[in-house]
């Protein structure tokens, strides 16, 4: 059990107290959303931190929104720090990729939690969202666009609910500048519900065990994990390895794509994963801030610890993570941002396993479907996005699962009858796409196919990954195939062909597939 506490079962007990809390939270955001995004497909998060800002507990919600939350929370310290400090009944809302952000549809409430007979914030809940819409250019906020300008509303830290009131103005302010205003203010509100619900049940925790025994806790857990670490890290081969992954995107003057690069570095010092050669950023949506780089890096040695792992500010102690400003690894403003949280933290997982496998052949799988194939959809009042669903890459023992959403998003797909009842479209396919995945010894799981045919005219975008070259199999294993995207306007008599950054307005009658990537294979048929 690593350093943990010389009584483990009442840690484990606390454990998950703490972590049926944040469930508790994301279980009345989900019920009391207005969109089909967060109550259907519940693309939302919630996590409990502590005074410094560091994750003492998560809900099982979505990777890639926890692991980069703890900045997010910390930048709202830190707005509110001095004369300004957060008083009983505030609370701030924020989604500023440049400010402990990841993307501008995800926004994050962060609530203090003042313990009785306590003048400062000892805990804080968190509940973030990815809203289907936050203004800009496009329906969704996820098109391509040159700059974060065009991706839509972006929010610093902002305190939108003062002595438990909420500020009208500045809500108006937010909602005037998003795209179904009357939708987005329910999932807003939801979100400010969901951390009420925390607050008062960790003051009950604490009303029950007393603070220091709470706080004592919360700081043995992390300790935990932290230790954990360390004992995967004895069994980790000292030494170096290196490995790059291409993003699809064309450079100016026709180059070729963008490229991750990782140096990971294990040795007396500990543990070093060096982004630092990764290229610049691109006048494309996939630049990656700081915080959703640090997200994959906790992701994926997460992947590493016993099953039943905390996942806490422990993982990443003695961790260390180097980027470079200005990269595609660590964006800087105005470098658009949209598809840096769901599209390169895709890649940056298959970058980071990589690299692991060199270090630890045999033990981990080939690369899942690598994208998160976003379709976003608009007109008049409404907004709609969804993620779908690829194939899991198979690994040694095991084929890779069909059809299922892999490593940094966790979210469910959209029912029919949920996206037929709030959208002008009706979904033609929903399937399985049969031999999808790579031939191996244990195969690459399949992906999906998914056509809509549109009743009215919409604003249609799609940003994916993978649309070139498939997942990578493992150990002699096949690649998946790679994903795709088709559109067939009336009166056309094929489908045509989409990039892998669009954005298009299609009449009434036009049809869209999207195709997701299999996974990779593992081991030589």
């Amino acid at each position: 059990m690593g350093q943990a506490a010389s009584d483990p079962v009442r840690l484990e007990v606390f454990q998950h107290l703490l972590a049926a809390i944040a469930e508790q939270m994301g279980a009345a955001l989900m019920r009391s959303a207005f969109s089909a995004n967060i109550k259907e497909r519940r693309d939302c998060s919630c996590a409990i931190f502590d005074a410094q800002g560091e994750m003492i507990a998560q809900a099982a919600h979505l990777p890639i929104h926890l692991g980069a939350a703890p900045l997010c929370v910390q930048a709202a310290i830190e707005a509110r720090a001095g004369a300004r400090a957060m008083l009983p009944g505030d609370t701030l809302v924020l989604n500023d990729p440049f400010s402990g952000g990841t993307h501008l549809p995800d926004i994050t409430f962060v609530t203090p939690v003042f313990l009785p007979g306590q003048e400062a914030p000892d805990l804080y809940c968190a509940a973030r969202a990815h809203h289907a819409d936050v203004g800009g250019a496009w329906p969704g906020s996820m098109a391509p666009c040159p700059d974060v300008h065009g991706e839509g509303l972006r929010i610093p830290p902002l305190d939108l609910i003062r002595a438990g009131k909420i500020d009208d103005g500045v809500l108006e302010f937010l909602l005037a500048n998003m795209r179904g205003p009357r939708e987005r203010r329910g999932d807003l509100l939801a979100q400010w519900s969901a951390n009420l619900i925390g607050q008062a049940a960790l003051v009950a925790l604490v009303e029950e065990h007393g603070r220091s025994e709470v706080l004592g806790r919360c700081a043995q857990l992390m300790d935990w994990t932290s230790g954990l670490v360390g004992d995967w890290l004895a069994e980790l081969p000292q030494g170096s390895w290196a490995r790059n992954e291409t993003l699809e995107v064309e450079q100016a003057g026709g180059g070729g794509g963008a490229t991750l690069r990782l140096g990971l570095t294990h040795g007396a010092g500990g543990l070093c994963f060096d982004f630092t050669e990764t290229d610049d950023s691109v006048p494309a949506p996939l630049n990656a801030t700081r915080a959703v780089t640090e997200s994959v890096v906790f992701y994926c040695l997460r992947l590493m610890l016993p099953e039943r792992t905390p996942a806490n500010g422990g993982i990443l102690r003695g961790v260390e993570i180097r980027t470079r400003p200005g990269s595609l690894v660590d964006a800087s403003y105005p470098a658009p941002v949209a598809g840096g949280n769901v599209e390169t933290s895709q890649r940056l997982v298959d970058l980071i396993l990589g690299v692991l496998a060199e270090a630890l052949p045999g033990r981990l799988p080939a690369a899942s479907a690598g994208t998160m194939s976003n379709l976003t959809i608009g007109g008049g009042e409404f907004a709609y996005y969804e993620t779908i669903a690829g194939g899991a890459g198979a690994g040694p023992g095991v084929a890779g699962a069909h059809a299922l959403h892999t490593h940094m998003t966790n979210t469910r797909n959209t029912p029919v009858e949920a996206l037929e009842m709030e959208l002008p479209a009706r979904v033609l396919a929903t399937s399985v796409r049969r031999e999808s995945g790579g031939p191996g010894r244990w195969p690459g799981g399949d992906g999906i196919c998914r056509r809509l045919r549109f009743l009215e005219p919409v604003r249609m975008s799609y940003l994916a990954e993978r649309q070139e070259c498939g997942p990578q199999g493992l150990d002699g294993g096949q690649d998946g195939l790679p994903g795709a995207a088709l559109v067939r306007r009336p009166g056309e008599q094929a489908d045509r062909a989409l990039p892998g950054r669009v954005a298009e307005d299609l009449p009434a009658g036009s049809e869209v597939e999207i195709l997701t990537p299999g996974g990779g294979g593992y081991g030589a048929s």
